[in-house]
């Protein structure tokens, strides 16, 4: 009997592929991402970050073909050429009326494609790829955007949780960041696993050959939809609850754990 090989590889970048107390991706998950790679299988990195915030990813990752899934599936990249393929927008009028009611003080940041972001306060340059051009409220929201970011520093990400729940943003889709006080929203019905869709057709790959791995919310939609889904061992329990399997957490280099399964 032919044993199982992944054809596409759907992985996440910060909590699965890097850890986010040292900002690094260990050599043995470099390795086994390469080894995919050189099997053959399609290996697509999705991400809630930017493409200025995948491309040195794919960079470290040695990746010269395949794409980057970023701002959670709004923006599609070439990982060899660095160009966007296709991007996604929504209006964040009213979504930032919405969170500035709901979020008291909380500060926005609005993607500007491939040059970085418009933010209402300056986040830091670890948190917030590429270029800041601080703005009022107002001018945030004049043109569509791929990705809005809602940070509300200073309060709990439990807090945040309790004060999103069961909240529905006008024209839009929101999840929660289990590290960070965040809400990042992008367009209505746009998820990593949407836009993993769209490349698995235009791949002509079964679904059943299908794998990714991810630790967060915004990971939920793709690990439901890939025929074997992979936890990582520190996501909250209802990713673990989403996944056909839970490997060891990022600290102790559990994708790389997973990947070697059929990439050794």
């Amino acid at each position: 009997m032919t044993r199982w090989i992944p054809r596409l590889v759907a992985l996440d970048v910060d909590g699965t592929l890097l850890d986010p107390a040292t900002r690094r991706i260990a050599p043995e998950v470099r390795d086994a991402v390469r080894r995919a790679a050189d099997a053959g299988s399609r290996v697509v990195v999705a991400t809630g970050r930017s493409a200025l915030g995948a491309l040195p990813v794919a960079e470290e990752l040695q990746l010269s073909s395949g794409y980057l899934l970023c701002s959670n599936g709004a923006v599609v990249v070439d990982a060899a050429t660095g160009e966007i393929e296709s991007a996604e927008t929504f209006d964040p009028a009213p979504v930032v009326a919405d969170l500035a009611e709901r979020l008291p003080g909380a500060r926005f940041a609005a993607e500007r494609i491939g040059a970085g972001n418009l933010v209402t306060a300056e986040f830091s340059a670890e948190l917030l790829h590429g270029p800041q051009l601080v703005v009022p409220h107002a001018d945030l929201v004049v043109e569509p955007v791929p990705r809005l970011i809602a940070d509300w520093s200073g309060r709990a990400p439990a807090e945040l949780t309790e004060r999103m729940a069961g909240v529905e943003l006008p024209g839009s889709t929101c999840t929660l960041d289990h590290y960070e006080p965040w809400v990042t929203v992008v367009g209505a019905g746009i998820t990593k696993a949407s836009a993993l869709e769209k490349l698995r057709t235009g791949f002509g790959i079964a679904p059943q050959d299908t794998f990714a791995a991810g630790d967060g919310d915004n990971d939920l939609p793709m690990l439901r939809w890939a025929a074997h889904g992979v936890a990582m061992g520190q996501a909250p329990a209802v990713v673990r609850a989403a996944a056909d399997e839970v490997v060891a957490p990022v600290t102790a280099d559990g994708a790389a754990a997973a990947l070697d399964r059929w990439f050794r």
